[in-house]
This record gives C-alpha cells, structure tokens and sequence, in this order.
C-alpha cells in the first residue's frame, strides 16, 4: 500500500515541478512568494522605481545620464523601500548611499548660511555707546551682562561693533612719544624682592633717571609699607632735585601716603595702566638686570648686626647706585636700559670679576 502512493506522489510530482518551471523562472521563485506577502503600497513604490530606470534606459544615448531629478526620485523610493537594493538596476547601492551624503551636506550648508544680521533697535545701539563711552575699563562681555539685566539681548560681536565708534583713540601724543620727550624730568620706581640664606622675603626699592638710565636711590626692607615707601622717597629728594613725572605701579606698598609724600615735593604721580608692565618699562627692564647680573649671583646669609632690618646686600647694592661715575664697581647695572652695555665702557677695558663679600654662587659672568 505505502509502495503504491509512493508510486503515485512521484507521477504527480514530476509534471507538476515541469509546469512550475515553465511558468516560473528559478532565480524568481523568492521573489515571486515575497511579493505574495508585501504591502500594495510597497509594490507601487517599487514598480515606480523599476518604471523610471526603464524610462531612463530608454533615452536616446550610449550611455543614459542621470539627471538631478532622477537621482532624487531613486532616493526617495530607496526611503520607502525595506530591500531597495533588489530594486535599484542601473546604478550599484553604493552610488546611492553617496548621493545621499551629498544631499546631507548640502542640506546642512544650506541651513548653516547666514540669513542677514537682525536689525538692532537705535535704542540699544544708542544704549551700548553710551556704556562704552561712560566705562572705559568695561569689556563687551560686561556690557552685554549689564544688557542682560534690562533684558535686551545682543551678541558679544555686535557690541564689539559698536564699542569701536564710542571708543576712538583721542588726539594726542602717545605713551611712547610722552616719555621720549619728557625724559629728562621722569624718574621710575618699582619693587624687587629677592629671599635670604633662610627663605625670609628681602624687598629692594630703587628709583631710575629715564634719561641717562641712572639710579637715583636705592633702598632694602624686610617689611615694606606705605610710610616707609614714602620715607625713601623723601630720602631720594632731600637735596632738592625733584622731576615733574613719576611713575609707580598699583602696588599697594606705594598707597596714598607715597603720593602725598609726592606731592609735597612738586612730582605729579603716574600709575600705570592695570596688565600694561610696558608702561614702567625702564624700571622692569633694571629690575631684571639687576636679578641677572647680582641676585643670581650672591646669597645674603644674615643681617646686619646694628640694623636687622637692612640685610647686607644694601652694602653691595649702595656700592653702585651711589657713585654713577664710578662704573668699574658694577658696570651692568649703574645704567641700564636703551643702551648697550659697550657704549658705557671703553672698548679696550676688560670688565672685572668683582668680589662679593657675602659670598659667590657663581663667577660674575
């Protein structure tokens, strides 16, 4: 019996595997019973696509090109299509993903192009010069914080804009072109501190001629003040010889008992800009000779005996400050600044090694 059915499934079979492959070609045998199952609305989506690659292969040239309208219709059926790639023919899925990147591209540089700047109200113009007129020392950043509060809104660059028309520079001679030509009645003060044997602060003040790059005065503390500032600059002009300008740092060792001590002496009193070290450049300039050609070079290992206050690098420091003209006690520092150090010496001369008498890291190079 089972003999006998097997016997008529294998006639059955074989005529009806013959039809089937007369009507339906092998390679489309998947896609046949895919398309059993998919949406009406996939199908019309793919057939849209197959229609247009038959239109496209239908024109009259050897090699059919794609027009922007085209790649753009192949997009936009490979954005609806689960498997476009079964669906797109005349160009492999690579060249589609590409121009899909290219369109990204351009979408985003389309919309990252400026629009045209807003218009701004006269008012807040008007607003913005004005606070940049009244408050020299106000940023962009602190007027567009101060805008903020009265809830007007502007970017940092626009205020920038509109702060160079309020904030031109005035008529007159510059920083430079003041000091070169009143050279001769400015004197320079700053502060250099240094450290002893023990690590305890030693401060060393020091007044410079701007003109022949002398120093005027110079002086030692451990602990700087107001008065004591004031004191050496009564010390520095006991003698009579005052200038008209001089010019200090904000440092709060110099404070309003240094200016009253300059006043009383005929000196009007220059402070220099806030982060503007360039203003008091001859007395940096020393102050920087003076640390390569002596402090980097001794060690202060204790203090005077009669006066603990007054360490005894003030010796060494006197030594040159006191007598300009004698230029072989230290002749890289008695003139400092705008000149090189052979125009103060004679070519012939050799410079002396000098000795310290607080004791010596290094020779004097």
């Amino acid at each position: 019996m089972i003999a006998f059915v097997r016997t008529i499934m294998c006639g059955i079979r074989r005529p009806a595997s013959a039809v089937w492959r007369w009507l339906v070609p092998i390679d489309d045998v998947a896609p046949a019973l895919t398309d059993a199952i998919r949406s009406r609305r996939h199908l019309l989506v793919e057939n849209a696509v197959l229609r247009h690659q038959i239109v496209v292969l239908r024109r009259r040239s050897p090699r059919p090109n794609l027009t922007t309208l085209d790649r753009f219709r192949i997009l936009l059926g490979a954005s609806l299509l689960p498997g476009w790639q079964r669906a797109v023919a005349i160009v492999r899925p690579d060249t589609v993903l590409r121009w899909h990147r290219l369109g990204f591209r351009l979408f985003w540089r389309h919309k990252s192009e400026p629009r045209g700047r807003a218009q701004v109200a006269d008012s807040t113009v008007g607003l913005i010069r004005d606070m940049a007129a009244k408050n020299r020392l106000w940023g962009a950043e602190r007027i567009r914080g101060e805008l903020l509060k009265i809830g007007v809104r502007a970017s940092k660059r626009t205020i920038q804009r509109y702060m160079r028309s309020s904030r031109r520079t005035p008529r007159g001679q510059t920083w430079s072109a003041f000091v070169k030509n009143h050279a001769t009645d400015i004197w320079s003060c700053d502060f250099v501190q240094t450290y002893d044997l023990l690590f305890r602060p030693v401060f060393l003040f020091f007044i410079v001629h701007l003109a022949s790059r002398r120093v005027v005065h110079m002086a030692t503390t451990r602990t700087p003040s107001q008065d004591w500032t004031a004191q050496q600059l009564r010390n520095a002009t006991m003698d009579g010889i005052a200038p008209r300008f001089l010019i200090r740092d904000r440092d709060h060792k110099f404070g309003q008992a240094f200016d009253r001590a300059a006043n009383g002496a005929g000196i009007r009193v220059i402070k220099t800009a806030v982060g503007a070290p360039d203003m008091n450049a001859f007395a940096e300039r020393f102050a920087g000779s003076l640390r390569r050609e002596l402090l980097d070079h001794v060690l202060v290992l204790k203090p005077r005996s009669s006066d603990p206050t007054r360490p005894r690098i003030h010796r060494l420091l006197q030594r040159g400050a006191a007598a300009p003209g004698n230029r072989a006690a230290h002749p890289g520092w008695v003139r400092v600044g705008g000149f090189p150090r052979g125009d103060h010496r004679a070519p012939s001369a050799r410079r002396p090694s000098p000795r310290l008498p607080e004791g010596r890291l290094t020779k004097h190079r």
